[in-house]
């Protein structure tokens, strides 16, 4: 690639700001993201914390609570790069207004189903709105802050998801002790989810993309849809991402963390709901920390600190999943240190394979690439959540634990050692393309 195509690096959408924001500004447009992807994400949350009381008033299987986690996430597979595609041409805030946020009146409609069919239905088709969230505001917020400073942002990013999980989490448990209370979660759900799509459509301010890189720009360049999607496939150390997120299971997990407690451990659904919030306020911790952890490891050790941070922290994760899941603890509270230590370590995601894609990947791609590593990480949470469901209910979940979280994370962990040459490569490759790029624009200027 010539340095000079990035003199055409494409503007996307006419933005209320076209330079580049460093100040509190940026702080606030995350802020305003981080509750849209946040209220996105708590359809889930009802789901797997209110699944034991949904099972008994619809009369359901363990596997379904598998068959609506891995149907949800296929459309996200599916649709995200379909909206990549719509946001290049109707641009990212309106796709971010209509189907992050308006589009919860579908979490709404999910609480007046009256069987299985019918709650299957209406998950997947929100499901299918919210796809758009990840890929796109993963790739504002490559726009919204420098290399130096993604990692802390996608800390702060998630950890706007993990406390509205910490703060819901035990309260949708207390919903349990109500007839019907299921219903209530998905109608508070919907109702936020529609307030924060209002919020950003009255105060989001889309940034130019490679506003935050400094890169040159032609106005009225269009996106090309789909073409994204092939040059974003390219690149090997994006491949190697997209086989680590497909099989990397510990989202699977979370799904089943309360269910596991109920199921195996009996506890009740009220008691068990605690291991949630002690997991999501220290996934907080872990965001926060890991992504500064991640943007001094990167500034370090150039094209390999940030992935070392981020495979510590699943070979370690690997290690405290066997704690939590193998041993029979006698206390709640017990469980809930080890969900912490789980919550922990998994919150140093983000903060590492966020900024390493955006290393590798062309500002006009990222939202592309995030709809494609976002995809194949959809794939595996539907593929590890089917297998957990059906395997729980032939073997018991202790066994399907062991084999679907424990082995398989420990081996995603040791698979992370091929990333580092093609990764070093190709980030000191783009660098050095946005800074010819830069230095051609400059000196073309008038």
């Amino acid at each position: 690639m010539q340095p000079q195509q990035l003199s055409k690096v494409d503007a996307g959408t006419p933005a209320a700001d076209t330079t580049r924001d460093d100040g509190a500004r940026s702080w606030r447009q995350l802020a305003l993201l981080s509750g849209l992807i946040s209220m996105d994400n708590s359809e889930g949350a009802v789901v797997s914390t209110l699944f034991p009381a949904i099972r008994t008033a619809l009369d359901l299987k363990l596997a379904a609570l598998g068959n609506l986690v891995a149907a949800s996430k296929i459309a996200g597979m599916i649709f995200g790069p379909i909206w990549v595609a719509a946001a290049a041409r109707f641009g990212r805030k309106n796709i971010l207004v209509v189907c992050c946020g308006l589009w919860g009146v579908w979490s709404i409609a999910a609480g007046f189903a009256q069987n299985f069919a019918q709650l299957f239905a209406v998950y997947v088709i929100a499901a299918i709105g919210f796809a758009a969230g990840g890929p796109l505001i993963n790739g504002i917020l490559a726009d919204l802050f420098d290399e130096s400073r993604r990692g802390r942002a996608a800390g702060w990013l998630y950890a706007g998801f993990a406390v509205l999980g910490a703060v819901i989490s035990p309260l949708l448990g207390q919903l349990s002790k109500v007839p019907d209370g299921w219903r209530y979660g998905f109608f508070a759900s919907g109702a936020i989810t529609v307030v924060f799509g209002l919020l950003v459509w009255r105060y989001f301010v889309d940034p130019r993309i490679g506003a935050a890189d400094a890169a040159p720009t032609t106005p009225g360049t269009r996106a090309r849809g789909w073409t994204q999607m092939r040059d974003a496939l390219r690149i090997r150390t994006r491949r190697l991402m997209m086989v680590q997120r497909l099989t990397a299971t510990q989202l699977a997990f979370l799904s089943f963390g309360v269910v596991f407690m109920v199921n195996v451990r009996d506890f009740s659904n009220a008691q068990a709901a605690v291991v949630a919030p002690a997991a999501m306020l220290f996934y907080v911790a872990g965001t926060v920390l890991g992504g500064f952890v991640g943007d001094h490891a990167g500034r370090l050790l150039p094209g390999g600190g940030r992935l070392a941070v981020w495979q510590l922290a699943v070979l370690a994760w690997a290690g405290a999943a066997a704690l939590c899941t193998q041993i029979a603890w006698p206390s709640i509270w017990i469980y809930a240190v080890a969900f912490a230590a789980l919550g922990l370590l998994q919150g140093f995601g983000p903060g590492s394979n966020r900024p390493i894609l955006m290393e590798v990947t062309r500002p006009e791609l990222r939202s592309a690439a995030f709809s494609l590593m976002l995809g194949a990480e959809s794939a595996g949470w539907a593929l590890s959540t089917l297998a957990l469901g059906y395997v729980g209910d032939a073997v018991g979940l202790q066994a399907a634990f062991l084999w679907l979280i424990v082995v398989a994370n420990l081996a995603n962990g040791l698979f992370m050692f091929f990333m580092y040459r093609p990764y070093q490569r190709e980030s000191s490759e783009l660098r050095s393309e946005l800074a010819a790029a830069r230095a051609i624009d400059i000196g073309t200027r008038p």
